[in-house]
């Protein structure tokens, strides 16, 4: 759908990933190159190089990403020799991203590559690092000769980029000093699972989708981002974020985009991206006084799940003792345009909640009932199409269908397109599919510098009205239920409610 024919592989590549001894790699970004390398997606010819501070040898940093294979990827090693086959193209760069003799070093890498290759090679950096450090290494990597290189040079931004709309501008306008904006890849790694990818696919490949997809037929659309964990270790980041920076600032409105754009006349990148930039533009914007209307927050306090006692936000390590920061965040958007105008897009995100779930539910009008008998219109449902993310991945359509017997009595029933059942390959991991893009020069699912920049100023509104009053009612959710009670009235208030799935029936 919106990948590129990958019959043809990426060109021979040298990729840096920055942070390399970190987190993010042992966990997400190895494991795809390596299951990648299996499928037989990577290039001929490609030299992995982490780099970092730690004082890893060759040796000692292969063991440290293996162990990472064999927790975190859909594929183990084997033990048949591939991860050591994959591993010799691994290697380690002790460096300090302020001293500009390190990036010597790399330049060294990549010209010692293309001469045993004897060919040219593009180069991916991939910036999997603290925000703080991006301005310095882009600064560093602009000097190397390679960079300049608008068709073989591209670097890779993780989130989150910038803390608020001025800081986004900021560290745009210093990118784009560097580097030209074809070769800037913002990631969101939402964008790369197979689920979302599908969302146009439904829309835009079957016919009786599209003409019923407007204001005329759809009364809302839900969308839930849920987890069922808390802040855990990560309280120093998330003082300086909370879920609006966290989560609805970049996934929840991406996922907005990908269910409200209009139909691409093609697919390619920027055509997509211009669509997706269309609804940004679209989305009404929020007045500071009627925020309260709009948004709501929560924090979680104390509280037990299943059987274990959890610490409230503010006891977690690197938390304030009085911290405003939010945990949980609900908000009404509206899109103003001819397709959407009127329809309320519910989102909410949180740490502690009910279930780990991320959904979107297009929530139709409900059909005219004068036609039926009353015993009928006792349950009576409207149309409902329910597109869930993660655990599961499927999408499901609610219809009305008579209930055998004598009578007319309705009973809403689903018809369930699931991705395990019907497809026996394993899906690609979100960073399988944004790797790939990356490495192919393929910007589609990645984020532009105009999209970064709106989806801050729909927002900001709401960041700023939360940071001048602080909340009175801190800690206002147990760990375990579906948030504040003002979120339940945000939706309520006009005769709605939140959807979620039903539980899954146990097998036998």
């Amino acid at each position: 759908m919106l990948k590129i024919n990958h019959t043809k592989k990426p060109a021979p590549t040298v990729l840096f990933i920055f942070g390399g001894s970190g987190d993010l790699n042992q966990r997400k970004l190895t494991p795809a190159l390596y299951n990648l390398w299996m499928d037989g997606l990577m290039p001929e010819k490609f030299s992995i190089i982490g780099t970092g501070r730690t004082d890893y040898s060759n040796e000692k940093f292969r063991d440290h990403l293996l162990e990472g294979i064999n927790e975190f990827s859909r594929r183990k090693s084997d033990g048949n020799g591939s991860w050591e086959k994959f591993s010799q193209q691994v290697s380690y760069l002790r460096m300090d991203v302020d001293q500009p003799k390190d990036y010597v070093a790399m330049a060294k890498i990549i010209s010692d590559c293309e001469a045993e290759w004897g060919v040219e090679a593009h180069v991916l950096f991939y910036l999997a690092v603290a925000p703080q450090l991006v301005p310095e290494i882009t600064t560093n990597l602009n000097k190397l000769e390679k960079s300049k290189d608008k068709n073989k040079a591209r670097i890779v931004i993780e989130k989150p980029f910038g803390h608020d709309l001025k800081s986004a501008e900021e560290l745009n306008r210093l990118l784009t000093e560097m580097f030209d904006e074809s070769q800037i890849y913002r990631i969101d790694h939402y964008l790369g699972k197979e689920t979302v990818q599908n969302i146009l696919a439904l829309r835009f490949a079957n016919a009786l989708f599209e003409p019923i997809w407007n204001r005329n037929y759809i009364d809302h659309v839900q969308i839930t981002a849920a987890e069922t964990v808390g802040v855990e270790d990560r309280g120093g980041y998330y003082e300086r974020s909370g879920a609006l920076r966290d989560m609805v600032q970049n996934h929840i409105l991406q996922l907005i985009c990908m269910v409200a754009m209009e139909a691409p006349v093609s697919f390619e990148a920027d055509e997509i991206r211009n669509k997706k930039s269309d609804v940004l533009n679209a989305i009404r914007k929020i007045k500071k006084e009627e925020v309260q209307q709009y948004a709501v927050r929560g924090q979680y306090s104390q509280g037990w799940v299943q059987g274990q006692q959890e610490k409230a936000y503010r006891e977690e390590k690197g938390v304030a003792p009085n911290s405003s920061v939010e945990t949980f965040a609900a908000v009404k958007f509206y899109i103003d345009n001819w397709r959407w105008q009127d329809v309320p897009f519910y989102v909410r995100t949180g740490k502690f909640l009910k279930e780990k779930t991320t959904l979107i539910t297009v929530q139709f009008k409900e059909a005219p009932k004068y036609a039926f008998p009353p015993e009928a219109s006792e349950t009576w449902r409207s149309n409902r199409l329910t597109i869930s993310i993660q655990p599961e991945m499927d999408i499901r359509l609610r219809f009305q269908a008579k209930r055998p017997g004598q009578t007319m009595s309705l009973n809403p029933v689903n018809m369930v397109f699931s991705y395990s059942d019907n497809y026996d390959a394993p899906q690609p991991e979100a960073y399988e599919t944004l790797l790939l893009d990356a490495m192919m020069g393929n910007p589609t699912q990645f984020m532009r510098g105009d999209q970064v920049e709106i989806a801050w100023e729909v927002i900001e509104p709401i960041l700023e009205t939360w940071e001048n009053r602080p909340p009175v009612d801190f800690p206002n959710y147990a760990p375990g239920t579906w948030g504040p009670e003002d979120a339940e009235a945000l939706i309520a208030r006009e005769g709605r409610n939140w959807i979620t799935l039903p539980p899954k029936r146990k097998e036998g």
